[in-house]
């Protein structure tokens, strides 16, 4: 796509396999996400692109390959235990399609809950580090809004900055665009090249190919 590769490897996935009641959902995917790069994983929807995304995060078993994100290692078989999985909390974040706020939290609980929770900080201190990755993606004043409050392009932003709350290496983002007119969709695209040059990695599962060829590096296309 034009944008020089960097070499530090963030994220490699070595021929990926997951079945689903004896069917192949995913099978054989390589691919590698460099510090500083954005890829776009494309495919029709049901063609395994979320599937992917929650296996790279420990959400869902896979049958066979490797995944390695910033140095840790997860094997095939079951998902491990939460307790084995938190410096991998730390190292991956996941956007989900959707956004998936909880509604009974304000914007500024919804970031702090992984900090407070899973990485045991302080109220005070996840309050902080909220506070400025919401000023950082321009709805600080939204702070104490409730996810129903929150317009679409908000809502995006709020979710980004709770997967960015553990100041992880690699971000992940399932259809980010779903629901985004062209001027925010254009906005979206700004944000993330922002995060890339901090030196994170990005892998955007996504059917919009217009977004992809405007705002990726590289576009992977899975086959069906």
């Amino acid at each position: 796509m034009g944008r020089a590769r960097t070499v530090s490897a963030l994220l490699v996935i070595d021929r990926l396999r997951v079945r689903f009641d004896s069917r192949d959902v995913l099978r054989a995917l390589s691919l590698e996400v460099a510090a500083g790069e954005l890829v776009a994983l494309m495919a029709p929807s049901g063609a395994g692109k979320t599937t992917a995304l929650r296996a790279i995060a420990a959400l869902q078993p896979f049958d066979e390959g490797r995944i390695v994100v910033d140095g840790f290692a997860l094997v095939p078989g079951p998902v491990p235990p939460e307790a084995r999985l938190v410096s991998l909390r730390r190292r991956v974040g996941l956007v989900f399609q959707g956004h998936a706020l909880f509604e009974h939290l304000s914007a500024l609980d919804n970031v702090t809950l992984a900090l407070r929770h899973v990485l045991g900080k302080s109220r005070e201190d996840a309050d902080a580090v909220a506070e400025r990755l919401l000023d950082s993606l321009e709805v600080g004043a939204r702070a104490s809004a409730w996810p129903r409050q929150l317009s679409g392009g908000e809502a995006q932003r709020v979710a980004i900055a709770r997967a960015l709350a553990p100041d992880p290496a690699l971000l992940l983002m399932d259809e980010p665009t779903a629901a985004l007119d062209p001027p925010r969709r254009t906005a979206l695209g700004n944000t993330l090249r922002r995060l890339c040059e901090q030196g994170r990695g990005l892998l955007v599962a996504t059917h919009d190919a217009e977004f992809a060829r405007a705002h990726a590096d590289r576009v992977l296309t899975l086959s069906t």
